[in-house]
């Protein structure tokens, strides 16, 4: 695999190179019926015969772009013909399956979908009547049950757009009913939450934005209004939205599905899809393009070149409990663009930097604050989440701070500091145990400073004030206990074992620094006291060995304040 994409990724044919780089280690693991792709023996909430559906499905998003922009490969085109058929036939040995209340190829289903309206000469036309009447059954099946509430209501509805294409049943009633429930999702400046989640991560750009886009492009005709409406809606998200990127094009990480990776990017690829530029071309193509080099150059792929679950290398301590070894390939999304034709100004335009953006930004609709620093971005937030989750959900949505260049970590066990890896939080040791935000009972985000309020443990209310600076930010802690304990208030967790390492404690201050990077915290509390905590390995989500510098305070019963002042850096680009 190559790693080396800077200054070689610019045509549609470089674009056309990438996605088969990316794509062709899969084809060893196809299943013998080719409906599905066997790539490893971890486990997930649904069973190992939807695991290897959902690798299969998955490559669709990148493959049918590729068809529907002129792109052919006669291998691929072979194998999905191929894999439909035997998927989708009740006699075949590799039959997908009849359904059940959230079932998981109703999601995998969306691609499939995608394929059928954007590029039928590859997967529906050379169907036999037969096949084609299987294919279109297994996918009204979606019909039959209601779908969470949340993004999947828009798989229905690019199902049901699809078999209404190809002239097959749909149920209309049903296409309408998830139109106006994504639309009840909608809160205002382009934003979106994920459904009954409350959740305002990468589902917003990823899913809602992009299947909204995506309509916009197949059904202007039949539905002009409601097509202007989310083509207008994405314009302002755009304006927000870019804020989460750095010039090197890394974005926040933040939320969940992580492991989808440069699929953070395919908002972008969405609205040139849909004929939108909130953004002049060139810079659309530069960040997209920058996004892109940044990722290959991770190690992100393993021996045999297939993607890995993780972030910035190989990591299930991160991951759901829906991430199979194919669930990854959702990244493909982002290779939308190759659908926009030969002669379309991206695939000649310049690569251009981001445009000028305030230096601090408050995004209301998403309960963020952002700080742009040199060379990295900084999201604020107050820690407000659903507390039902798929895994690590306090550390992917309650820090007190997100960076594009430090990252976060999640916790291996809350039994000891080092393995709860508290980076950007206020840890109370209780016990024996390490307890860190998660009830927020009260926040609010201005253009200054995050306020929350929140409780750690019964019998313990923190109000935080987090405020940026040019340098960092300062944290003042309001603490309100009935009892004894101990808390520590963490910085950035920094890459250690690189060139340039130190790691120095010093009274009431610690830092952790290496040639690329560095963190400081520091207090002028009395009973405040530098420490470094040793972070579990695979605990950070870029890097794999880190040290996080802290503050460590003695916490009394009564009142007290604390303040803490965070100081981080870029010191060198990679």
């Amino acid at each position: 695999m190559r790693t080396d994409w800077e200054g070689k990724l610019n045509s549609k044919e470089d674009f056309r190179e990438l996605l088969l780089e990316i794509i062709r280690p899969l084809l060893p693991y196809y299943t013998k019926e080719k409906a599905g792709i066997a790539l490893g023996v971890t486990a997930t909430t649904y069973e190992q015969r939807t695991i290897r559906l959902e690798a299969f499905s998955r490559v669709l998003w990148g493959l049918v772009p590729f068809w529907a922009g002129g792109g052919s490969d006669a291998e691929f085109e072979e194998i999905y013909r191929k894999g439909l058929t035997a998927g989708t036939d009740p006699e075949n040995e590799e039959y997908w399956g009849g359904f059940h209340t959230f079932d998981q190829r109703f999601v995998e289903m969306a691609a499939m979908a995608y394929g059928l309206i954007l590029a039928p000469d590859k997967v529906w036309e050379p169907l036999s009547d037969k096949e084609k009447d299987n294919l279109a059954e297994w996918l009204y099946g979606i019909n039959q049950y209601e779908l969470p509430v949340c993004n999947w209501v828009l798989f229905a509805v690019l199902v049901n757009i699809a078999l209404k294409k190809r002239g097959r049943k749909y149920d209309a009633e049903k296409l309408e009913k998830y139109l106006d429930g994504a639309n009840s999702f909608y809160l205002g400046d382009g934003w979106y939450q994920d459904g009954d989640s409350g959740q305002k991560d990468y589902y917003v750009s990823f899913a809602i934005h992009f299947y909204s886009l995506f309509y916009a492009t197949v059904m202007e005709e039949e539905d002009p209004d409601r097509c202007r409406l989310y083509k207008e809606r994405a314009m302002l998200f755009a304006q927000q939205f870019i804020y989460w990127f750095d010039e090197k094009g890394r974005a926040l990480p933040f939320g969940r599905s992580l492991t989808y990776r440069f699929s953070q990017v395919s908002f972008f690829s969405a609205c040139l899809m849909a004929g939108i530029e909130p953004f002049d071309v060139g810079v659309m193509k530069g960040l997209i393009v920058r996004h892109f080099c940044d990722w290959m150059k991770r190690p992100i792929f393993d021996g045999n070149d297939i993607l890995t679950i993780g972030y910035g290398y190989p990591n299930l301590v991160m991951g759901e409990r829906y991430n199979g070894p194919g669930s990854p390939y959702w990244a493909l999304k982002t290779f939308a663009v190759l659908m926009l034709p030969d002669d379309h100004p991206f695939w000649k335009a310049e690569a251009k930097p981001l445009p000028a953006l305030a230096e601090q930004k408050a995004l209301p609709y998403a309960d963020m604050l952002i700080h742009r620093y040199n060379n990295h971005v900084t999201a604020f937030v107050p820690g407000k989440y659903s507390p039902a989750g798929h895994g690590q959900i306090p550390s992917k949505y309650g820090k007190f701070a997100y960076d594009t260049e430090f990252a976060f970590s999640v916790a291996k066990s809350t039994w000891e500091v080092h393995e709860t890896a508290p980076d950007s939080m206020l840890a109370f040791m209780i016990n024996g145990y390490v307890y860190v935000r998660r009830i927020c009972e009260e926040f609010r985000v201005s253009e200054t400073e995050v306020y929350s309020r929140w409780i750690p443990y019964e019998g313990i209310q923190v109000e935080s004030y987090i405020i940026p600076t040019k340098e960092g930010h300062i944290r003042k802690h309001v603490i309100t206990s009935d009892r004894e304990c101990e808390a520590y208030d963490c910085g950035f967790a920094v890459e250690i074992d690189v060139a340039g390492e130190k790691q120095i404690k010093d009274g009431k201050m610690a830092r952790v620094e290496n040639h690329y990077s560095r963190c400081s915290v520091e207090t002028e509390c009395a009973e405040g006291e530098g420490f470094i905590i040793q972070a579990d390995p695979n605990t950070n989500l870029l890097h794999p060995m880190t040290r996080i510098p802290a503050v460590h305070y003695p916490i009394h019963p009564g009142k007290c304040e604390l303040t803490t002042l965070v100081k981080c850096e870029q010191r060198r680009m990679r």
